[in-house]
């Protein structure tokens, strides 16, 4: 079967290179019984590569089941995965059979795999090394025969590198790996894309298709996607519902393309210039303590540079009248320029100000700073926000901009009370 027969099949548009690679390596595998790893941004359509992996496999007439690993609870997804006996725990008042018993000798997509935790993890390695696993509450070993084809948004390696993430499961799963490539990654497929769901609404609700005019087009194609084929498809179904005309310019498409800036969290470019190197909120607050460190060395690197250039003040009054007026800084001036104190504007917990004399008995006073771990600064934030919203976990880890699973499973780690 062709590359172009299974794009009709499976209803997959697009010509990019970087799509036909993924599904020329999902064709290819598909008739082997190797695990594959799925990598791809959110809306990117993982799922439909794991359909076709099971489709075109000799598992085809057996069973096929997508799990979410991030929309199962923690405390059950050992029951949901494997199974459980009759009073294994609270609630178990009857035997239950897993994923892994009901689904044997087919197929089984485990989604955001990232999100298993540490225990099921060791598991599922167990699963894919000796295809044994052992009920919740029982001590018998079961052997099944299934497939695995996880898939992820989030760059497991790092997640190995922070301990979140089993390495040995990780080289285990990536046997194969498929790199779904992002919507702003083919841009030539934009435009099509936009145009099948455009007519697809207006076939199922017997009306006239949405155009765009060239200046539109090109507005669409120079738009980042954060939201990926799934954010291209409800701006089509808006535009068709509320656009009064037909023919859209790029005027009346603005209205349903939000800022990019609004849509995200802030993206951090790396050295690289890759904008998704941060794939977590961890990272991003890494890196904004580190960028705040580094301004208050250079700080004290340059009146260290004053101290043995008494001088310096007096070369350099245009810098000073400009650090002066400028937002980053704030300098108390009320003594002769002799007595400086030059104080970031930053929170207070990064930095204490630096007190410089600058008279016949030059001293420097610098106090220690506060500690910036990391994992003490996320503490910090999550008790703020459940503080905030008066202990409501969904509205704190809304606006914490994470998961309520993940803002839980947080508040056991850092053993913070609520």
């Amino acid at each position: 079967m062709d590359i172009q027969s299974i794009k009709n099949r499976f209803g997959i548009i697009g010509n990019s290179p970087a799509l036909n690679y993924a599904m020329e390596v999902a064709v290819q595998v598909a008739g082997t019984d190797l695990t594959v790893l799925i990598n791809g941004e959110s809306g990117t359509g993982k799922e439909v590569f794991s359909q076709i992996i099971h489709t075109l496999s000799a598992r085809k007439h057996n069973p096929f089941i997508a799990v979410n690993c991030g929309a199962i609870p923690e405390g059950t997804i050992d029951s949901e995965l494997f199974g459980h006996e009759k009073g294994s725990f609270t609630g178990a008042s009857d035997a239950r059979k897993g994923y892994f018993e009901t689904v044997n000798g087919g197929t089984i997509f485990l989604d955001e795999i990232g999100e298993l935790p540490l225990g099921t993890q060791a598991r599922l390695l167990r699963v894919l090394e000796t295809g044994e696993y052992i009920r919740v509450g029982s001590s018998k070993v079961q052997k099944t025969d299934v497939r695995v084809i996880a898939a992820s948004n989030k760059d497991l390696l790092q997640l190995v590198q922070m301990g979140k993430f089993r390495e040995d499961l990780y080289y285990r799963l990536s046997t194969v790996p498929i790199r779904v490539p992002a919507l702003g990654d083919r841009p030539e497929d934009i435009h099509l894309l936009f145009r099948k769901f455009a007519a697809d609404f207006a076939n199922k609700y017997k009306t006239s298709p949405v155009q765009l005019d060239e200046e539109a087009k090109n507005l669409l194609i120079n738009y980042p996607w954060p939201g990926n084929v799934r954010e291209l498809k409800n701006i089509a179904e808006q535009i068709s519902v509320l656009s009064q005309d037909k023919q859209i310019t790029a005027k009346e498409l603005t209205k349903f393309l939000q800022p990019y800036s609004t849509n995200r969290m802030p993206v951090l470019a790396s050295a690289n210039g890759n904008p998704h190197e941060f794939s977590n909120e961890r990272e991003i607050l890494y890196k904004l303590f580190f960028d705040m460190k580094k301004d208050v060395t250079e700080l004290k690197r340059m009146f260290l540079d004053i101290l043995q250039n008494p001088n310096w003040v007096t070369q350099n009054q245009a810098f000073i009248n400009e650090l002066k007026e400028s937002d980053g800084y704030r300098i108390k001036n009320n003594e002769p320029m002799q007595s400086m104190i030059v104080q970031p504007s930053m929170p207070s917990s990064s930095s204490a100000p630096l007190t410089i004399g600058m008279n016949n008995n030059i001293h420097e006073h610098v106090e220690v700073e506060e500690s910036l771990n990391i994992m003490d600064k996320e503490k910090e934030l999550i008790i703020k926000a459940l503080k905030k919203h008066r202990s409501k976990r969904k509205d704190a880890a809304l606006d914490l901009g994470i998961s309520e699973r993940t803002l839980y499973r947080k508040l056991k780690e850092y053993d913070i009370e609520e």
